[in-house]
């Protein structure tokens, strides 16, 4: 299995970065998760992705832990 780093922007406007992280958390809590990420493989090749929404929560909903080598 390869490791892969996602990541997301999120522009938040705070006083502290501790602000704009607890904002950035309540964002997530209550709303739909991004859809847009940047993927860096071991090799440090970034590339963007963007998610279907409807396909990301179908994958979602599956238990994927009994065998990932299903996915």
């Amino acid at each position: 299995m390869h490791k892969f780093t996602v990541s997301f922007t999120r522009e938040i406007e705070a006083d502290t970065a501790e602000e704009a992280a607890l904002l950035l958390y309540q964002e997530l809590a209550r709303e739909a998760p991004p859809l847009h990420y940047l993927i860096m493989d071991e090799t440090k090749r970034a590339t963007g992705l963007t998610l279907d929404r409807e396909k990301a929560d179908e994958f979602a909903a599956a238990d994927h832990t009994a065998d990932p080598g299903n996915w």
